[in-house]
């Protein structure tokens, strides 16, 4: 059997290290690449078309959400399993949304793990029973208004809320996406008019209840 190759993608080089350890003492599977970000997460997945991505959410610069929407667009072969310190029922139904399909929570057994890469590997599905007991999947379709709102955003205007949100200047933002400073000013003005939101203080607690950072960012 071949081995079912798998991308970590975490911010924390500890959290990585010690999911590596414990995945590559399952059968039939090696780790090809390791992402520190979201957006790093992409361009491994580009390079290396894993099977499998093990995603962290709350990542700095590019969130796993965002990062799971562009992968299952762009590298359509490569199946995404959240992995994530939250059974926040909104992650939940944004991860359905963006095209993964698995979630876990990162306090579950590892035989889950075990059983979640070898589910997802073989085509099918896998959400953790600390998240669908709560029954997610049936209210899928609700959302609440800071998602609500959020979805009327491109997906670069959510990129810039966030570096917004982790308090990066107009210029980092600009050098950072390799777009001018006029055009990152251009996006927040329409951001802001979109969400109604004029003032920094206000896009980041929008962007906290939106789930795009995290309160430990």
């Amino acid at each position: 059997m071949e081995a079912i190759s798998i991308l970590l993608a975490d911010d924390h080089t500890l959290v990585r290290a010690g999911i590596r350890a414990l995945v590559e003492k399952f059968p039939s599977v090696k780790v090809v690449a390791e992402a520190k970000d979201g957006r790093e997460a992409v361009r491994l997945a580009k390079e290396h078309k894993p099977d499998l991505i093990l995603m962290d959410v709350a990542m700095p610069g590019l969130n796993g959400l965002e990062a799971t929407a562009r992968i299952t667009k762009e590298v359509p072969n490569s199946r995404v399993i959240i992995l994530s310190m939250y059974a926040n029922e909104e992650y939940v139904r944004e991860a359905i949304r963006a095209g993964a399909s698995g979630y876990l929570v990162k306090r579950g057994a590892a035989a889950e793990l075990e059983h979640a890469i070898k589910t997802v590997a073989q085509g099918e599905s896998y959400f953790s029973p600390l998240v669908t007991a709560k029954g997610t999947k049936n209210r899928a379709g609700q959302l609440s208004p800071g998602r609500a709102s959020i979805d009327r955003l491109t997906p670069r205007q959510r990129e810039i809320l966030q570096l917004i949100a982790e308090r990066h200047s107009t210029k980092d933002i600009a050098s950072i996406l390799n777009i001018s400073i006029k055009t990152v000013e251009t996006h927040r003005a329409q951001l802001m008019d979109r969400l109604g939101i004029h003032d920094v203080p206000g896009l980041v607690r929008f962007a906290i209840r939106a789930g795009l950072v995290s309160l430990d960012e």
